[in-house]
């Protein structure tokens, strides 16, 4: 798919905030096999499957792309730049886990690459400082919906944001974090906890 192409569909305007769809496990697993076989025909040269396979995974790599980023116009940016990453390399997807799964990994390193570019991620300073949050608090953001959480994610500073995501949404560890950013532990713990401050006051403010 060529970005020409790409910028078709962008200008649909995803819808970022619609509603997350609880589905059962097998139905997840019946998902994944659509998308490994749309993949197949990607690889076959199919632009009727390259059409369907962006339809299936843009929603959700949208989003993705948004809370990392903070703007429409920087996600969808970074949207099209890993679809047409996703592309070229569908031919390295082993079959080994999910492909969503894989295809989330593209657009997360996508966007800090992005983020790298401006040398953003360097911006806090290193600090041990501890910025704790009670149970209540954690609570508080666990009650947000998901338009709303977004919505608050996509407003912290660039270096919160980030950390942020990888740790809490991604999973990332702090040393992982430490080595993908350029930056200590310690910076990436003082950022998470900040970003978790940041929230909890901009909550109370709602």
């Amino acid at each position: 798919m060529q970005r020409s192409e790409l910028k078709l569909h962008l200008n649909t305007r995803v819808q970022e905030d619609q509603p997350v769809k609880k589905t059962k496990p097998e139905a997840v697993k019946q998902k994944d096999l659509q998308l490994e076989q749309l993949a197949r025909e990607c690889r076959g040269g199919s632009r009727a499957a390259q059409k369907k396979l962006y339809d299936a995974l843009a929603p959700k790599m949208f989003s993705l792309c948004l809370r990392y980023m903070g703007d429409r116009q920087s996600a969808e940016d970074v949207l099209q730049d890993g679809f047409v990453t996703l592309f070229t390399r569908l031919g390295s997807f082993a079959g080994e886990g999910s492909f969503e799964g894989w295809a989330r990994k593209i657009f997360v390193n996508t966007a800090l690459m992005s983020l790298r570019k401006t040398d953003i991620l360097r911006s806090a300073e290193d600090t041990d400082a501890v910025w704790g949050l009670g149970s209540g608090d954690i609570t508080a953001i666990q009650t947000l919906g998901y338009k709303e959480l977004l919505k608050l994610i996509s407003g912290l500073p660039a270096g919160f944001r980030t950390v942020f995501n990888m740790y809490v949404i991604e999973g990332w560890s702090h040393k992982e974090i430490a080595a993908a950013l350029g930056i200590t532990e310690g910076t990436s713990r003082s950022q998470l906890q900040r970003a978790r401050m940041m929230l909890q006051e901009r909550i109370k403010k709602r």
